[in-house]
């Protein structure tokens, strides 16, 4: 009995550890993975409804919109963290442990001095910003929103320096580590909450100390367990720092500060948008949307996580067809979402009722649509972008970067006041900015892989 119970893991077993040593790696933790990133997804969506219930659909927008205007202080990472991630790979490739840990110690002597800086004065502008007025608030709300800008802010700058130690566990590709680290800190997050709802009443301040105090604590203790441990040799150390190599880090980590500066402006903007134009309420509806399909990239991102340092090593040893074997498997992973993604639309309704309760927030079926699309058209290109990623291929991706953010930001406000398209404006603009994903990322990859072009194909 016990061994026939026993078949299908033996099988799943034997799938795991079936083939190059590179894709069993990948395969082990895809597979944790998904474990981490369910109970991950559950959180989320059990902290929705938590906290809507905690504050009010009103006041929760008004979380998402400050959030996300402090969200664009991110531009400050300069795409350090991501230029690391590349740099470690091929530091470990290379068999340099050295030159690894020189990497990871220059890094955080960046990011600190850049968001030592940037907190200070913040601290010192905030006396300044009159909250209320650029969030259309009453008056008598301008003093609490300051102190959750506050909040928030140190939150965003303190995560930003100790999340480095994500980027390395994942650059060494062990991303199902890296995601176990942000699920703690979900967890502790969801536990604080729930003990605000049985003893406080709802406070703005209290559900931001509850939501950024946990994942902060949580990556204190990762990067003492971390360092002290399995990467004990890439320790930070200040005699490790050495600033002359800032510029191999500032070379490639400027391009993908202006990619993510794209990527962050797109949707940090959009909340900002939609409270002027429409109020925070239905920042709060478009959030649901957005969080409901984002579901299906989570999924995506357990099976792409390993894939883009993986990609690195691959084509630094000349390995092309495990990349193409690769982007063959996540094409055929596209056709599957893209069928979950059409019964998630069709229920839709059902699920926002079951998971909000009836008539918390009132979400058209338009917007469920619009979020549809461009949830699949963002899913389709993001398995080129992975692999352009880890190549350092990023020319065309920074190029397409500059232009991306002025085309979303116009197509909304054209959408909006010309079409009275209301809240789906925000997910028709995101899809046409996503040109890059949609045409020219798969255009790149053939190019590269299929047609052995250089130049700026490869740049």
């Amino acid at each position: 009995m016990i061994g026939k119970i026993l078949i299908p893991f033996t099988y799943l077993s034997g799938i795991i550890n079936k083939g190059h040593q590179r894709s069993i790696k990948a395969k082990k933790n895809i597979a944790t993975s998904f474990l981490i990133k369910g109970v991950s997804i559950a959180i989320s969506l059990v902290l929705v409804p938590l906290t809507v219930n905690y504050v009010n659909a009103t006041q929760y927008g008004i979380w998402l919109t400050l959030s996300s205007i402090i969200g664009w202080f991110s531009f400050f990472d300069i795409g350090l963290t991501q230029g690391l991630r590349n740099k470690f790979a091929e530091a470990k490739a290379k068999g340099s442990d050295q030159l690894a840990q020189t990497f990871v110690s220059t890094t955080y002597a960046i990011l600190i001095i850049i968001f030592s800086s940037i907190w200070m004065l913040f601290m010192i502008v905030n006396h300044f910003l009159n909250w209320s007025s650029i969030l259309k608030l009453p008056v008598s709300s301008q003093s609490e929103i300051s102190i959750l800008a506050i909040i928030v802010f140190t939150y965003f700058c303190l995560q930003f320096i100790l999340r480095i130690i994500n980027a390395v566990i994942t650059a060494n590709q062990q991303p199902a580590k890296s995601a176990f680290i942000d699920v703690l800190g979900q967890i502790f997050s969801l536990l604080i909450v729930f003990v605000l709802i049985k003893t406080t009443q709802g406070s703005l301040i209290k559900l931001a100390i509850a939501l950024c105090v946990s994942p902060i604590a949580v990556l204190l203790i990762a990067n003492f367990i971390f360092f002290r441990g399995d990467y004990s040799k890439y320790r930070p150390l200040i005699s490790k720092v050495k600033f002359s190599y800032a510029k191999d880090l500032f070379n490639l980590g400027i391009i993908f500060f202006i990619i993510q500066g794209a990527g962050i402006l797109q949707y940090e903007t959009a909340n900002v948008i939609i409270a002027r134009n429409f109020g925070t309420l239905e920042v709060t509806s478009y959030n649901i949307v957005y969080k409901y399909f984002n579901i299906l990239y989570m999924l995506t991102a357990i099976f792409l996580a390993p894939f883009w340092s993986a990609s690195t090593e691959a084509y630094l040893k000349n390995d092309y067809q495990w990349i193409k074997n690769g982007i063959k498997r996540y094409n055929q992973l596209n056709l599957l979402l893209f069928v979950i993604s059409c019964l998630m639309l069709f229920f839709s309704q059902d699920v926002f009722t079951l998971w909000l309760g009836k008539g918390t927030v009132q979400i058209d079926y338009s917007l469920c649509l619009w979020g549809f699309i461009y949830f699949n058209i963002y899913i389709f290109g993001g398995k080129y972008v992975n692999f352009l990623n880890g190549i350092s291929a990023l020319r065309i991706q920074f190029l397409s970067s500059i232009v991306s953010p002025f085309l979303y930001v116009a197509a909304a406000i054209f959408l909006i006041k010309y079409y009275h398209m209301g809240v789906s404006s925000l997910f028709i603009a995101s899809a046409i900015a996503n040109f890059n994903g949609l045409i020219l990322a798969p255009l790149q990859y053939y190019m590269v892989l299929t047609k052995n072009k250089k130049g700026i194909w490869i740049k």
